[in-house]
């Protein structure tokens, strides 16, 4: 009996991950891409500074949401080595003289958020109530399991249902904090991706979602080498249990019915067969290959709109913070620099790039302190660098075009740093970069916001997901697992998994 033959569109994390899965099923698996190297948008430019090169993360920049079972069953685990800061997160707001040290122990954390933001609340109930919906995550996510409200209900409960996952930021945060610089720390990841407003319904499930990844226990990390490190050794681990791939592959049709890809490489036509085709890409685009119009429209009513940016800074020197540290390695800590005081704020920056004609409204920057982290993996690099993931810049204009955003960006930055004068070089992706580079539609980093309607047992194209959540519109044999589908975007691969397990469970059962 032949090998069924699974086509897979993209190589992307989610794309790697599910042709992992289905090579060891058994499944012949073939992989067309665009480009001429796989990783999607983790992947690394090559800069020269001062006749020195040094490679960077072009797009993806950090480890979070993987699960540990996709880190170990793919060999990732055996081929990469990676690292997480232990130091206490450290935020900063305009009046802050100091940083504020968000602990991993919560009786730490309590102590600290009352000290310094006069918080009231109940951090431990919150804790509690997370770490409920994270493993409920996980759970389904391991399983491969189809997101039902049914499923959370049985699991949680209809109380922590409503407030988790099918309600608002606003009202979650509400519940369980007072203080308003709690509240918006705890509730930044609700427009993470995009300026989806916190009094959405839906946001709420962005705030356990974006903790669920379980290689680092809910906290996010580095690669030593760089987060591409992990599309390369993927790729490479695929090769070698017979994956085969064709790069630099342009489609040209797809009949759906003799169940046929055609595509052109270097000036020659090819055609590929297929029983299972699943599509790894921005979910507009498959729907344009296919030539369905239809679906085309309808996926395209979706809310695409991102606005999150990130800034690569290049040091001579390792940087040099102005608030000194007792703990080990405090140059790797993960640092937020937010520049609104009040929730109300807070939400009219982050919607004021809808909404107003400013190409950048400050609202928070997550820095990442990539070069400190490379430098506990022993991995030397000629510069140090620093990325500013900027929130709050409006789609339209290219990096190139918003120099007065970087300015602005390095401005707010540069109060916390010493050696401002060892930054001697700068790369800037802008939402529409994000957009020209790697396909994101209106440059969100999750394709889609996560928002009402975009997220949980809604985040899917299928019509028919009794069947399967991730087939794509009706087709009976065409499956989808971007990073708008359920769970999210991110270096993880969950999507690609649970989309071939899924797939795997729908031919079984036949």
């Amino acid at each position: 009996m032949s090998r069924k033959k699974v086509v897979i569109i993209g190589s992307g994390i989610n794309g790697l991950v599910a042709a992992n899965y289905l090579s060891k099923k058994g499944f012949s698996v073939s992989v067309i891409e665009k480009n001429n190297h796989t990783g999607g948008a983790c992947t690394y430019k090559t800069k020269i500074i001062e006749n020195q090169t040094i490679d960077y993360a072009y797009g993806a920049t950090v480890l979070g949401m993987m699960p540990d079972f996709i880190f170990n069953e793919t060999g990732l685990s055996k081929n990469v080595k990676i690292f997480a800061p232990k130091h206490p997160k450290l935020v900063y707001f305009p009046d802050s003289k100091v940083s504020t040290r968000i602990y991993q122990d919560y009786k730490k954390l309590d102590k600290e958020l009352k000290n310094k933001w006069g918080e009231k609340g109940n951090l431990e109930s919150f804790r509690i109530d997370e770490d409920k919906v994270v493993d409920f995550i996980r759970e389904g996510c391991r399983k491969g399991e189809t997101p039902t409200l049914e499923k959370a209900r049985n699991s949680l409960g209809q109380a922590l249902t409503d407030l988790w996952i099918k309600g608002s930021a606003k009202n979650l945060l509400d519940h369980y904090f007072s203080s308003d610089k709690t509240k918006i720390y705890m509730g930044m990841t609700a427009i993470e991706s995009g300026s989806s407003s916190i009094k959405n319904n839906g946001t709420a499930f962005t705030i356990p979602l974006m903790d669920s990844g379980s290689v680092f226990n809910g906290y996010w990390g580095y690669v030593k080498g760089g987060i591409w490190q992990i599309s390369h050794e993927i790729t490479k681990i695929n090769k070698k249990i017979g994956v085969h791939f064709h790069m630099s592959s342009d489609i040209s049709s797809i009949d759906s019915n003799k169940m046929k890809i055609s595509f052109k490489k270097e000036n020659k036509n090819y055609e590929i067969d297929y029983d299972y085709l699943i599509f790894a890409t921005d979910p507009i685009t498959p729907s344009k290959i296919l030539k369905n119009k239809d679906l085309q429209s309808k996926i395209e009513d979706n809310d695409f709109l991102g606005t999150s940016g990130k800034i690569t800074a290049f040091f001579k020197n390792p940087v040099i913070w102005k608030e000194n540290s007792p703990y080990k390695n405090s140059d790797s800590a993960f640092r937020f620099i937010f520049s609104n005081q009040t929730l109300s704020d807070f939400e009219k920056s982050s919607q004021s790039v809808i909404k107003n004609s400013n190409d950048y409204s400050p609202g928070y920057i997550q820095v990442y302190a990539e070069g400190a982290a490379q430098r506990v993996l022993n991995n030397k690099e000629p510069f140090d660098k620093l990325i500013f993931f900027i929130k709050n810049i409006k789609y339209g204009k290219t990096g190139d075009q918003l120099n007065q955003v970087k300015e602005k960006v390095k401005e707010i930055m540069f109060k916390y740093i010493k050696n401002t004068e060892d930054c001697v070089s700068t790369e800037f992706l802008s939402p529409r970069d994000l957009n020209q580079i790697f396909y994101f539609p209106k440059g969100n980093i999750d394709h889609m916001a996560l928002n009402e309607n975009q997220n949980y047992n809604d985040r899917h194209f299928s019509k028919n997901i009794k069947k399967s959540f991730y087939l794509y519109g009706d087709y009976e044999n065409i499956f989808y697992c971007g990073a708008g589908a359920y769970p999210c975007g991110s270096v993880a691969g969950t999507t690609g998994y649970m989309c071939a397990k899924q797939l795997k469970r729908l031919i079984d059962s036949n």
